[in-house]
């Protein structure tokens, strides 16, 4: 019995149906993690990626927070490749890394002679990426001339050429990442509010290292199994011990770091079982003010910090010698002090040099401190037999932390190069990631 015509093109277009219907369906977060590369299988981390897969097929804006070297720059390749506009232009822009006198004619385009240097007409990011997706990285270093510009475009889909008049339209999926604190940075005025809300249409956030505790070790095979095969050698595996080393070390540097030390260890070292004692060698205890944990006592990590100490304790005694010396040429010129008064010399009975005698204190003084108790000071000169003593005040010791030197010198850092943080960054021999980091803990924000 033959089956009629009819039903037999009802059943090729029930099954080409079932097959749109597949091709449509949410892939499995595993299928994607084996794809894009990602390891791990931390609860938040499948969150994140179940997240950008149910917003894939939408046009909404998607905001992608978290740490440096986390690997945010995996969630838009996500977005882009599950979405209607997977056959369209995908491109990635770092907002950090373009001059802020630049980023104009770099995200939407100039016409020829709009300024010095524009020899003809050029397409912006905006325009070339139109059916696509467009990827802001670092999208809070953006000036905030540019951030009313990008705002326009979010909303209308229009934007204006740099030297032109004539409005272009362009239809672009923006997805954008950060590892700022935008909250705080549109309370300071660093950030438009209305563009960070623009932005925020659906947030992704990708946990930290040290909040994966699990997936380090799976990591750590990864980039040694990656190293063996590229330089032909055999991986490395950790002991036990090891093991722990590494899942409660900090990570400051999360990813990108574990991958850098993976590769050290692989090069350098010759035994391919490594031991806590040699990973220890190549975890950094002093980075960005950051330990291991669990794998230092109390009088290791303070050997640690042995040489800065002593070197601010230097500092600090020449500070003290210095301010002593001013508040006894204070007191002359005041007319409270005569010269003769406060010199005096210490002859050693055998010999003709001098023996100088340390001045006793042990804080820093000015004019005005109240008078704490008196104490004998000697000030050596030549050609005096005797030492006469006098009595000077004593004043109450104003104390100074290493907590207190380094703000003070983010502050000042910041008022010489007129609140610019990369530029301060720089004069502090300090990452960026690191002096955000300072700044938040010590309050200073406003600066």
């Amino acid at each position: 019995m033959s089956v009629p015509r009819k039903h037999y093109y009802l059943t090729v277009r029930l099954f080409a149906i079932t097959k749109q219907m597949q091709i449509m369906a949410k892939p499995d977060i595993q299928q994607v993690k084996q794809r894009f590369g990602i390891i791990g299988n931390s609860p938040d981390l499948n969150r994140a990626i179940d997240i950008a897969l149910q917003v894939a097929p939408t046009d909404m804006s998607v905001l992608v927070t978290g740490e440096s070297g986390v690997g945010k720059e995996s969630f838009p390749q996500i977005i882009h490749q599950f979405s209607h506009r997977k056959h369209g232009t995908y491109i990635a822009v770092n907002c950090g890394s373009i001059p802020e006198g630049t980023i104009d004619s770099e995200l939407f385009g100039h016409e020829k002679g709009s300024f010095t240097g524009a020899t003809g007409e050029r397409k912006g990011y905006f325009e070339v990426a139109n059916g696509g997706t467009l990827f802001l990285d670092e999208v809070g270093e953006l000036p905030l001339s540019t951030q009313a510009r990008l705002l326009r475009v979010l909303e209308t889909g229009e934007f204006i050429k740099v030297g032109s008049s004539k409005v272009e339209k362009t239809d672009v999926r923006v997805v954008a990442a950060t590892n700022l604190d935008m909250i705080t940075a549109t309370r300071n005025g660093k950030f438009r509010e209305d563009l960070y809300y623009r932005l925020n249409t659906v947030p992704i956030r990708m946990p930290a290292l040290r909040e994966r505790k699990d997936d380090i070790p799976l990591l750590f095979r990864k980039f040694a199994s990656d190293c063996a095969e590229k330089y032909s050698m055999p991986p490395i595996s950790l002991t036990d011990g090891a093991r722990q080393m590494l899942k409660d070390y900090y990570w400051p540097g999360n990813i990108r770091q574990l991958k850098n030390i993976t590769e050290q260890i692989s090069i350098i070292e010759q035994t391919r079982e490594i031991t806590s004692e040699i990973l220890k060698l190549y975890l950094p205890a002093n980075e960005v003010g950051l330990v291991p944990v669990g794998t230092i006592n109390s009088s290791e990590q303070k050997s640690f910090n042995n040489e800065r100490e002593i070197l601010y304790q230097v500092l600090f005694d020449m500070k003290k010698d210095m301010n002593d010396l001013k508040k006894i040429v204070h007191d002359i010129v005041a007319g409270n002090l005569k010269a003769s008064d406060i010199v005096s010399p210490v002859m050693d009975k055998h010999e003709k040099a001098l023996t100088p005698v340390v001045v006793s204190s042990t804080s820093e003084r000015s004019a005005h401190m109240p008078v704490k108790d008196e104490v004998r000071t000697i000030i050596p000169t030549s050609g005096i037999a005797e030492a006469d003593v006098i009595e000077t005040p004593e004043y109450e010791e104003e104390t100074l932390s290493l907590q207190d030197v380094e703000k003070d010198m983010i502050i000042k850092a910041l008022e010489r190069h007129n609140g610019k943080r990369k530029n301060a960054a720089q004069d502090l021999k300090i990452s960026e990631r690191t002096l955000y980091r300072k700044i938040k803990e010590y309050n200073l924000e406003d600066l």
